[in-house]
């Protein structure tokens, strides 16, 4: 074989291995920070792909994507250009667990980001496959990145690299007895970089994903199906769009079911599934398992939801939401057919699953620096999470951070307690995750704070501090801030008397009548009273926009609640302000038990909060290591 001569290109600041939804936050944070960036990517034409299913949010997915865009990030207002339905999940429940979900048009959301990739100042798209991370090793002997270089020879300086590999490295899809060895959807792999990362010391894991077919639109019978609509208010993802600004037509989506004879086919073929005859090697998510896995699982169910989502308004191709499959081609068509109204179902794409490689995140800082080679970054399903959402939220975090390494400044972290974004991370670092991780509104313990609504309150200043927040849309969430809380002041100044127009008009309201002054603010509080309704007692009050005014109630109807979550926020705040040094000698603490110390060894937290959530370390070996901090601080101290 001839050897590939090496020769040097121009050098970077940052280079993105990768150009999906993680690759494609970490490049732009780290171009709109001013840091000349490269992204690599094994086709240019896969920029932003939606390689499953065709929406963006979901239960607390949602959460995600608007914290992405109020720090600054692309996603957001990506599906806001690209969507072609609309919906409010869990709307009926509190606005802890409201999820805002929007069907894509695939090619329009793939376009729309390419566009935006390939026209940020600082930002160059390189199509060629990454085969080699580059470093060196100081006398130290800490390993510092140095650059990538691709099966071409091409070696590309870089002060930082991130790692955004998705589902591409050592890629295998998998139907019935058919092996490909390529990524989503035909796509190439990337078959080098995997050697690489473990040649410097990195452990790896192997995960499986998988997608259902998709349908010829023409082929089925929608009359015979359920029609889900969109909202007619619609709710725009990004901060920065107002719900006159993406109006648009709405496209339907249908929602049918298997049956008995869909599961008999299922069991017949369990043999033939690579799920269960071994060939898959690869752990798959538990959370959004494939329909063979369901029948096995939940025999007692004669029947399971099946949403047809289209692609897009330039295709006839159907996704079936809830059967994604790796059983053998003609099990396929025959368990698609056996639904009602896919009796007569072409398959346009066969459904399959995807085995990648991917790092053991806990090899992460919660800034999702590598800790054991410095400048080296990774994010999304290179960490081993699934999910377009659960990307693209690492990889402005790790483009963030890397901008910060090349610029000498300190890496930011979203802590737990400030968004969904600081759960994902704190729980990929910290937690062994054997099975690609999703994002739950349950894995989150201050909800009630961490609301989708919230996200610009809870994130902006951190994205203007950064510097991905534009003084312009600072401005206006200042303004925003200000409102809300003038209008809760206001609301809590303005008391009406007990008089007859009062009660007789709270009467008609259908609520209890008044006996002594009362404020607004209070009248606000019981359940059948909204904001809209005693506008008749308000007259004074202001035109305010819908989000001020949203905000003003939640605040008004959950105060209890909220103040109880801050008060546990403040406890968790203690722990997680209490930094453990990183060369902290855990065998000098001779109290703790020796399962704690080989954990504690084996993660280094950063600090006290990350300690107490490691698996096998106890509330009790935290008090051990609190009680020695402080003598070492005491000891620092005098010395």
């Amino acid at each position: 074989m001839t050897e590939i001569p090496e020769f040097t290109c121009d050098a970077y600041d940052v280079a993105v291995i990768g150009a999906g939804h993680a690759g494609c936050e970490a490049a732009l944070a780290a171009a709109r920070l001013g840091c000349e960036t490269i992204c690599f990517t094994v086709s240019t034409d896969t920029i932003a792909m939606m390689p499953c299913n065709p929406n963006i949010g979901g239960t607390s997915k949602g959460h995600l994507v608007r914290e992405v865009d109020a720090l600054g990030g692309e996603m957001g207002r990506n599906i806001d250009r690209s969507f072609i339905q609309s919906k409010m999940l869990n709307g009926s429940k509190g606005p802890a667990v409201h999820s805002l979900r929007a069907q894509a048009d695939k090619q329009r959301y793939t376009n729309s980001m390419r566009h935006i990739m390939e026209n940020t100042t600082h930002l160059t798209m390189k199509q060629a496959e990454v085969s080699e991370l580059c470093y060196e090793t100081g006398s130290d002997g800490v390993k510092k990145v140095t650059g990538v270089k691709t099966v071409s020879g091409a070696f590309y300086p870089a002060k930082a690299v991130i790692l955004a590999s998705g589902v591409y490295l050592n890629a295998r899809c998998i139907f019935g007895e058919v092996s490909t060895y390529t990524g989503p959807n035909g796509t190439p792999r990337a078959t080098h970089l995997t050697d690489s990362l473990i040649a410097a010391g990195l452990e790896m894991y192997r995960f499986k994903t998988g997608t259902p077919a998709r349908i010829d639109k023409r082929s089925i019978d929608f009359s015979v199906m359920e029609e889900q609509y969109g909202d007619e208010k619609i709710v725009p993802f990004s901060f920065t769009n107002k719900r006159e600004d993406i109006e648009r037509e709405q496209v339907p989506c249908y929602l049918t079911y298997t049956n008995e004879e869909t599961h008999k086919i299922i069991r017949a073929n369990l043999d033939r599934s690579p799920l269960f005859s071994g060939a898959i090697e690869g752990t798959g998510p538990r959370y959004c398992p494939s329909i063979e896995d369901k029948v096995v699982k939940f025999p007692d169910k004669d029947r399971h939801q099946i949403f047809l989502e289209p692609e897009g308004e330039y295709t006839n191709e159907i996704y079936l939401s809830g059967m994604s499959s790796s059983l053998p081609e003609e099990v396929q068509i025959a368990m698609y057919r056996s639904v009602r109204g896919l009796e007569n179902a072409k398959i346009v794409r066969n459904a399959y699953a995807i085995e990648y490689d991917c790092i053991n995140a806990t090899q992460l800082y919660p800034t999702l620096e590598c800790r054991k080679i410095r400048g080296f970054f990774s994010a999304g399903q290179s960490n081993g999470s699934s999910g377009y959402e659960e990307a693209a939220a690492q990889g402005i975090i790790a483009g963030i951070n890397a901008a910060r390494a090349v610029q000498g400044k300190e890496g930011i972290v979203i802590d737990r307690s400030q968004g969904y974004i600081g759960v994902l991370i704190d729980d990929l670092v910290t937690k062994e995750t054997h099975e690609p991780y999703r994002m739950m509104t349950s894995r989150a313990e201050y909800r009630l704070l961490l609301r989708q609504d919230n996200a610009d309150l809870r994130l902006t200043e951190i994205g203007h501090e950064v510097g991905l927040i534009s003084e312009e849309r600072y401005e206006k969430f200042l303004a925003k801030k200000e409102a809300i809380e003038a209008e809760l002041k206001r609301l809590s100044e303005v008391t009406l008397g007990a008089s007859a127009i009062v009660c007789e008009t709270l009467k008609n309201l259908g609520t209890a009548e008044i006996h002594t002054a009362t404020s607004l603010l209070e009248l606000l509080r019981r359940p059948e009273l909204s904001y809209e309704s005693i506008a008749v007692l308000d007259p004074g009050r202001k035109t305010l926009p819908e989000d001020v005014i949203e905000q003003v109630v939640i605040n008004i109807r959950y105060e209890g609640y909220i103040e109880r979550q801050k008060q546990q926020v403040e406890h968790f705040k203690k722990l997680e302000n209490r930094r453990i040094p990183e060369d902290f000698d855990y065998d000098a603490v001779p109290s703790l038990r020796i399962e704690a110390r080989q954990k504690l060894k084996q993660f280094r937290p950063v600090s006290l909060g990350q300690a107490s959530r490691i698996s096998g370390v106890s509330p009790a070996d935290i008090s051990v290591l609190l009680v020695m901090l402080q003598r070492t601080l005491r000891r620092d101290h005098e010395d």
